[in-house]
């Protein structure tokens, strides 16, 4: 049943638009022009105003905006949010084993990819419909304007899947989506810091120094102002993730066929990297969104729908989560709302450690990081480790010590820093942080890797490339 799954969309993979895989060995220097190019049309998409939009102010939807790389009202309005989506949905529906997929195969893989982007563009459809159809725009949108309003994030959204492939399939660095994620990130922290209204350093110290406001309002910050005591949090919350990043366990290794070689295979703290951060605030930020669009439509009359999330409108009009699950898996933000309610705060800090220890187990399955899979492919690499038989199954013993341990206590940990940065108002918020420095790691070990194959071109076996 699992495999006829798959075999769904062999057709589909013959109509549906994609970006080949290049049939000549890509140069650094033009991956790095591709990369570029590829960020600078995300950004001037994300300055680009959806045409057909009312006169009125938006409803910012902060959980959505960084995660989702996602600018209100612009055409990066769903940002990669359907990308991440439907990627969750089917890494899920392949660890439980209810879609077979061996991805050491390239058909599995290939239709595993088709199969992500058919799912994409689904939901690529199914949030611009609740987008518009939810009153999000307002209820008395016309239905001229709702019609082009969906066409023009339907076709955004057709854009960014195949920006992101195009960096993946070996045009550029690293992965769309930790690419914008990245650079979303990296924006709101300079706004945080210098925009001239509210920024830390501009806005709100202004203020202070013309005696509009205390100086303690710099300090812990007040309204729509960031605060002294976030950015000083920001910085701490930045080393404290380049030191997990740099926590590892070596297992010694030797080459059976040359004596004498020797090496190391590093397990890092942070085994599954930044990823179950990445599917848990996913998740949040899905109910969150869900929750307000069936809110909006039923007026919190269902009974199972006020389960999901309940809300009511503050001074500004705009609707805030004051009830049901919507409300839990919403960070405090701020070390004043902590104190406000710290039941909320545990809550919601057990939620997200508890989801991202599921979702590193998950990942440890599907993206092939279990101990026998790596076994298997130490040894088909002539590997061994000394005082041990050259089998998979020896290896896989001294493997199983360590991987497991370290995938649910690096889910813990990633957990706890996102959780906790944000409950002291860090900037870009913890989440941000923490998948930033990871991506930010990750280029480095890239740009690293394809600068030593560009001038060692032996390396290129090592690598892999």
């Amino acid at each position: 049943m699992a495999g006829r799954f798959l075999s769904l969309f062999k057709p589909i993979a013959r109509i549906i638009p994609e970006i080949k895989v290049p049939e000549r060995r890509v140069g650094f220097n033009e991956k790095l022009f591709w990369t570029a190019i590829t960020l600078i049309i995300y950004l001037v998409m994300s300055e680009t105003p959806l045409i057909g939009l009312p006169a009125q102010t938006l409803q910012e939807l902060a959980p959505l905006s960084i995660i989702f790389a996602s600018s209100r009202g612009r055409l990066t309005e769903l940002g990669i949010g359907p990308i991440v989506t439907a990627g969750i949905i089917l890494q899920l529906l392949v660890g439980s084993n209810m879609i077979e997929a061996d991805m050491s195969r390239p058909e599995d893989r290939g239709l595993f990819t088709t199969a992500s982007k058919v799912f994409s563009i689904i939901l690529t459809g199914v949030q611009a419909s609740a987008y518009v159809i939810g009153g999000m725009y307002g209820p008395d949108l016309p239905g001229t304007s709702t019609i082009f309003i969906f066409m023009q994030l339907l076709a955004a959204g057709m854009v960014i899947l195949l920006l992101d492939e195009l960096v993946q399939k070996g045009w550029g660095f690293g992965s769309g989506i930790s690419l914008f994620i990245m650079a979303g990130v990296a924006q709101q922290i300079f706004w945080q810091c210098f925009n001239p209204p509210t920024g830390l350093f501009v806005g709100s110290l202004s203020t202070v120094l013309s005696g509009t406001e205390p100086i303690t309002s710099w300090i812990y910050g007040k309204g729509a102002y960031p605060s002294l005591i976030g950015f000083i949090a920001t910085i701490a919350a930045f080393l404290v993730i380049m030191y997990m990043e740099g926590v590892r366990v070596e297992l010694p290794l030797s080459y059976a066929g040359y004596r004498g070689f020797r090496s190391r295979y590093p397990i890092k703290l942070l085994y599954v990297s930044n990823l179950p951060v990445i599917f848990a605030s996913a998740l949040f930020a899905n109910v969150y969104f869900f929750s307000q669009i069936f809110w909006s439509m039923t007026g919190g009359r269902n009974f199972w729908v006020n389960l999901l999330g309940t809300y009511t409108r503050d001074e500004g009009g705009q609707m805030v989560p004051s009830g049901g699950l919507a409300y839990y898996v919403l960070s405090p933000r701020s070390f004043a709302n902590v104190m406000a309610d710290p039941l909320k705060a545990l809550v919601y800090l057990g939620i997200l450690v508890a989801f991202c220890i599921v979702f590193s187990l998950t990942w440890l399955e599907v993206g092939g990081l279990d101990p026998p899979t790596v076994a298997k492919q130490l040894v088909g690499a002539g590997m061994q480790i000394p005082g041990y038989r050259r089998s998979g199954r020896a290896v896989e013993s001294v493997l199983k010590r360590y991987i497991p341990v370290v995938t649910i206590l690096g889910g813990v940990i990633v957990g706890l820093i996102a959780g906790i940065s944000d409950f002291f108002g860090v900037f870009g918020s913890g989440m941000g942080i923490l998948l930033s420095v990871g991506i930010v790691y990750q280029y480095y070990e890239i740009l690293t890797r394809e600068r030593a194959a560009e001038m060692y071109p032996a390396f290129r076996r090592i690598f892999g490339g």
